[in-house]
């Protein structure tokens, strides 16, 4: 606990730390860009100086220093204006000067961008100095908003290496309380095997015993799954159509006889590369789910077909649909549509078909109250 609340309280020092760094650099860009606004100020209020000495100048006076300042400005686009006529512009391209439209817009962009510096040349006669930013402010002005676009990328990069980690601990916890339940099952499990022989000794109907010995097959089957979460589960040669219709069969004799159970599979043998016990499970969840869909009561059809590299599964229900925008969202953890549930089956079936068994699960068809059918497919390449 301790450790906990040190680490967050770390935390919160280092993200108010990097907050100050960030106000502080563009506080400072802010400043930076303000200087050099005035500068650029100052140095327009000399060239309209120097441009005003220009126009005043006589045949004898010493024109140097003016041209010279004028012909400084390579960067900051300038226009001359007297009575709406330009006089004279400097970085300002030809394109716009001859056209009146682009001219109209680049001065009134021209005039957003800095008030004009009028001067008087002559009694009563004044002219306008129209000038934009240079280059080099406009880049810095866009400054502080890539500098955000990177802060934000790397707060977000961030976040989701945190929420990462986070989640791989807990799937390694929840691993471990998997692994911990089966290791726990298992002791009873073995002593109910020992009083199942026991059973059989005495005179007690042969039919009792085995459904009782299919039930702690069941239930080591389930401890076999809890231990195989979060280790890489290996993969075998089997039957699919015998391993899928065995499953199917046991879900049959212990749900309702008011759920009408019916399948259609190929008569041959189908050898594939998968791991019987996760398969299992799969199958388990997609006849629960489409029970559940039909609330305990409907026609539940299993169909098992092949073509040349793929053999397909489809499970079809008579429940109540799925609206076609959650097609996708269904496999996601913690989604669900009933008051109870923790919304993984469907989400771990969906990781044991395609993580696993480099299969596919999809919704094959859905229509709002008249069922679902959702369709597993595996290569048939071992």
């Amino acid at each position: 606990m301790h450790f906990s609340e040190s680490r967050n309280r770390t935390r919160w020092i280092i993200i108010f730390i990097s907050f100050s760094i960030i106000s502080l650099i563009l506080w400072n860009t802010y400043t930076f860009f303000q200087i050099f606004k005035n500068e650029e100020r100052l140095k327009m209020n000399i060239l309209a100086n120097a441009q005003k000495t220009i126009i005043n100048a006589d045949e004898y006076a010493d024109l140097d220093l003016p041209l010279e300042i004028t012909n400084s400005n390579t960067s900051v686009p300038v226009m001359l204006v007297m009575y709406d006529k330009v006089i004279n512009s400097k970085n300002v391209p030809e394109e716009i000067l001859n056209n009146k439209e682009k001219f109209k817009k680049y001065l009134n962009k021209l005039k957003s961008e800095n008030e004009p510096i009028i001067f008087e040349y002559a009694p009563g006669k004044y002219q306008q100095l129209y000038y934009g930013n240079s280059s080099l402010l406009n880049k810095l002005k866009y400054y502080p908003v890539a500098l955000l676009l990177i802060i934000f990328l790397f707060a977000a990069l961030i976040y989701n290496f945190y929420k990462s980690t986070k989640m791989a601990t807990q799937n390694k916890l929840w691993a471990g309380m998997a692994k911990e339940t089966a290791h726990q099952i298992g002791t009873p499990l073995s002593s109910l095997i020992g009083w199942i022989e026991i059973l059989k000794t005495e005179e007690i109907d042969q039919t009792i015993t085995s459904e009782i010995e299919k039930d702690v097959e069941r239930l080591q089957t389930i401890t076999d799954r809890f231990s195989k979460i979060g280790s890489v589960p290996v993969l075998e040669k089997h039957d699919i159509v015998t391993e899928t219709l065995n499953t199917y069969d046991y879900l049959q004799s212990r749900f309702s006889k008011q759920v009408a159970f019916s399948y259609s599979a190929p008569k041959e043998p189908i050898i594939v590369l998968f791991n019987p016990t996760l398969h299992s499970w799969t199958i388990e969840n997609l006849v629960k789910n489409a029970i559940d869909a039909m609330k305990g009561k409907g026609t539940l059809e299993l169909v098992i077909t092949q073509d040349h590299h793929h053999v397909k599964i489809n499970v079809k229900d008579s429940g109540t649909g799925i609206l076609k925008n959650q097609f996708k969202t269904i496999f996601e953890p913690g989604f669900t549509t009933k008051k109870r549930g923790w919304g993984l089956g469907l989400s771990l079936t969906k990781r044991i078909v395609e993580e696993y068994h480099s299969g596919k699960i999809k919704v094959l068809h859905s229509e709002i109250g008249k069922g679902t059918t959702f369709q597993i497919s595996l290569s048939k390449k071992v």
